[in-house]
């Protein structure tokens, strides 16, 4: 296949071929047997927008990750199933030290490739703080051994971007998905988990991935990490306004539509932005 993304339906087949924990060699597979002049369904060709104005914002108003100043490092971000890696050279120039991670090492190599002949396409956004380090590794999302490779501890990142991530997971795997966020992000009032939500709109009856991913979705996983959320006969998930904070349960701080996103976060007649950004992090005393 040249020139084109692999149908949904196409990419459906193929992943209901790696059932269970083995949904992630599927994944690589696809890395694996991509051609040169290929385009993987997920790859949106550029860095997320909605991602570089929050950052502008924060930085400008001195909100957000900024409200906080480092101590003794530089701060350090993660995005789990980066792909080509865009994301990961936008969050350098702003100057965090960036960790890409995929679990295809094929993708991995793809990055570094990526980032070795297009990084002036990512300038510093300020001079003093300069470009910040960018290490690629191949890993399962899920497992320590990556992290220890890395010599870092749980709880090392002050940011976390999640875009194409969620919905790309079994549904089944979602307690662990918002469990291991909580593992890997700094405590507060630093550590952030960015999540671009998509595809909110999606009939959770159709098949995926991309799974539909509502909003209400990432709200009652990241509340209640690790635990398991109701889901109704028709795959919407089930609000109960009656059940507890969880204590070890992430806060949503922000939840807003961007004013740019990716056309595919768009409706297709009308150009209605339906992607949402959420932004977390870990509760605190303050929350209590």
């Amino acid at each position: 296949m040249s020139d084109s993304a692999l149908p949904p339906s196409a990419l459906r087949d193929h992943m209901a071929k790696y059932a269970g924990e083995n949904y992630v060699e599927g994944w690589a597979e696809l890395w694996n047997n991509k051609q040169e002049d290929e385009t993987l369904s997920w790859d949106r060709g550029c860095h997320s927008i909605a991602l570089e104005d929050l950052l502008m914002k924060w930085k400008q108003s001195g909100e957000g990750i900024y409200a906080q100043k480092p101590t003794g490092r530089r701060r350090r971000a993660l995005v789990p199933g980066c792909g080509t890696g865009y994301d990961v050279l936008l969050l350098a120039s702003f100057g965090f030290d960036v960790y890409g991670l995929d679990y295809s090492r094929t993708a991995v190599e793809y990055a570094k490739g990526y980032a070795a002949a297009n990084a002036d396409k990512y300038p510093v956004k300020d001079g003093e703080i300069g470009r910040g380090k960018v290490v690629y590794v191949d890993g399962d999302y899920f497992n320590d051994d990556w992290l220890e490779g890395l010599g870092l501890p749980h709880n090392s990142f002050d940011l976390i971007y999640d875009y194409t991530f969620f919905c790309a997971l079994q549904p089944w795997l979602r307690p662990r998905w918002a469990m291991r966020h909580r593992q890997l992000l700094a405590p507060a009032p630093m550590g952030f988990l960015i999540c671009l939500e998509w595809p909110r709109l999606k009939d959770p009856k159709l098949l995926g991935p991309p799974f539909a991913s509502p909003s209400a979705a990432y709200f009652e996983h990241l509340s209640h990490p690790g635990e398991e959320i109701a889901y109704d006969s028709d795959g919407n998930v089930i609000v109960d306004p009656s059940r507890k904070p969880c204590p070890i349960g992430l806060v949503r701080v922000e939840h807003f539509q961007p004013e740019r996103t990716y056309p595919v976060g768009k409706d297709e007649k009308t150009g209605e932005i339906h992607d949402r950004v959420a932004v977390w992090r870990r509760r605190d005393f303050s929350d209590i």
